[in-house]
């Protein structure tokens, strides 16, 4: 029985790796030219700087448990410093709120290093870049995927493991009922309508000055700013969320503009002079955003599988990405939850088939 897998970020890609592990037949579709969905990590000389998710907490074990045996390391989020404090006129104090990522934990190399290790692992004819999915049809032999270039695959049973929305988009023979993709709508992407920036510095600074690198702003364009600098050596970020709304940011060069300005007010005009600043708008992504998510979050969303999103097309139809895990949804464990989740509820052979056994 082959289970198809859409979406190659870290929850299709987990779920891939127990399947492998397992000797179950499947292959895993992602629609862009790399793996990792949300996790993306940019490389800049001996640095590595995520502009997805960044961190991960005590308290989550099964992100603990696969750097542990995928051999990779973690390190502390550096906090270490005065705080910096932006107000509404662009008054800027030091020593004034709190560093909010203080205990949190980052990856060597970056989260991406998590999801291309796992990606290495699985067979080269068990995963496919640039395979967007806009199509499936549920027939008497089985489920039928059409690709954006016409190509087709075929499988058993289906898991999207990627943001429901970003599911909902794709068309299915039979229709899915209202409900379900009314649920599917309904469903917040996490971070996606956010927008980050890290900027690239040869030197750390603001650590030789005394300041951890941690400042929140009411002027902005960053709202929450936080040191993104690798654990050992450079070169050394800053790290900021934009807090603009969406329609607010179209034109990137207006907003590097006010970043770079900002970074100045915040930490001296050394700041407003990085060697590289990287921004990734996600709100933008179409892999990962729909116009719905334009709308901002101003809380957690209650993640979870509703009663619509179960039981469909007679039990061969699955959802595992990190909105549909119920006790950590949004986050890093969250993703590794619900591949957990979806593998107790697939239906897989008894005995291994791609081993020939």
């Amino acid at each position: 029985m082959t289970t198809l897998i859409i979406g190659g970020g870290l929850s299709g890609l987990a779920l891939a790796d127990m399947l492998e592990t397992a000797g179950q037949d499947y292959i895993v579709l992602e629609a862009r030219n790399r793996f990792g969905g949300r996790i993306m990590t940019e490389h800049h000389g001996a640095g590595y700087f995520d502009m997805g998710p960044a961190w991960f907490w005590p308290g989550q074990p099964r992100i603990a448990a696969l750097i542990q045996r995928l051999g990779l390391e973690r390190f502390e989020q550096f906090a270490e410093g005065t705080l910096t404090f932006e107000d509404e006129r662009g008054n800027v104090e030091r020593g004034r709120g709190f560093a909010s990522m203080q205990g949190s934990w980052r990856l060597k190399g970056g989260l991406a290093a998590l999801t291309q290790t796992l990606a290495d692992r699985l067979p080269d004819a068990r995963k496919r870049l640039n395979a967007q999915v806009v199509s499936l049809e549920k027939t008497a032999s089985g489920i039928v995927a059409t690709l954006t270039n016409g190509d087709t695959v075929r499988a058993e049973q289906v898991v999207l493991a990627l943001p429901p929305r970003v599911g909902a988009e794709i068309k299915f023979t039979p229709a899915l009922p209202d409900e379900t993709i009314s649920s599917m709508k309904s469903i917040a992407t996490w971070m996606a309508g956010q927008a980050k920036a890290v900027a690239v510095y040869d030197t750390p600074f603001w650590r030789e000055d005394g300041l951890s690198g941690d400042a929140t702003s009411r002027t902005g364009p960053m709202v929450e700013v936080h040191d993104a600098s690798p654990a050992d050596g450079g070169p050394y970020a800053l790290f900021g969320f934009i807090g603009v709304p969406p329609q607010g940011r179209a034109d990137e060069q207006v907003l590097r503009q006010h970043l770079l300005a900002q970074l100045g007010r915040l930490f001296g005009p050394q700041a407003a002079g990085p060697t590289k600043l990287y921004v990734k708008d996600w709100a933008f992504d179409p892999q990962t955003a729909t116009p719905a998510d334009q709308a901002p979050l101003y809380a957690h969303p209650t993640y979870g599988l509703s009663r619509a999103m179960v039981g469909l097309w007679d039990d061969t139809l699955y959802f595992g990405g990190t909105e549909v895990a119920p006790q950590f949804g949004g986050y890093i464990e969250g993703a590794l939850e619900a591949a957990e989740n979806v593998l107790a509820l697939l239906k897989v052979n008894e005995m291994s088939s791609h081993n020939g056994n």
